[in-house]
């Protein structure tokens, strides 16, 4: 059976993408990987599961939500806009040559939020999309531990280091005003 190639657009951290030739069944993970050379994304389960493979969607109205890439085909993102782990970090105001951490980024480092590092860009991209809902709709400091919880219950982290992971996004919303009501 022939392979069929279809034409693919869409903006990636920030840069429009395309149109590139892609194979109409290829996997968005495999299409970052092969086509972006963007690997920080990464094939845990290959079953949508584990979470580890997740980027963020943005959408149209501001928000955004993770999106499982091991499992969704590549041309389900085409015209649309979406953010790896590489585009979470910004470029530096005081060095335009640098990049500067996200306030998650560098909460997951001052935490030692991690132990092997393979699922970590899973769990930066869903608490950078828990952050930013917290900015639309700020939660009361009681409702804090379920909503990480939430938040982050999904990603499976095989050196279980999830109270690091947790304490690293509380650090972040506790510190980052606006997110806590009252």
């Amino acid at each position: 059976m022939p392979i069929i190639y279809k034409p693919l657009s869409m903006t990636i951290n920030g840069k429009k993408v395309g149109p590139i030739d892609v194979p109409e069944g290829l996997m968005m993970l495999d299409f970052l990987h092969e086509y972006m050379d963007l690997t920080g994304s990464r094939m845990g389960c290959g079953q949508g599961i584990c979470h580890a493979c997740v980027l963020i969607l943005d959408h149209p109205d501001g928000t955004s939500e993770e999106m499982r890439t091991c499992i969704t085909g590549a041309h389900f993102f085409n015209g649309k806009t979406v953010h790896t782990i590489e585009g979470i970090a910004q470029k530096d105001p005081e060095d335009p040559q640098k990049e500067k951490l996200s306030k998650i980024q560098q909460a997951f480092i001052d935490n030692f939020a991690f132990q092997c590092g393979y699922c970590a860009p899973g769990f930066v991209n869903a608490a950078t999309v828990f952050a930013e809902k917290l900015m639309r709709e700020p939660i009361a400091r009681a409702d804090l531990e379920d909503a990480i919880i939430e938040a982050l219950n999904h990603h499976i982290c095989r050196c279980t280091g999830y109270v690091r992971y947790y304490d690293a996004v509380r650090d972040v919303i506790l510190n980052t005003p606006g997110l806590i009501k009252g």
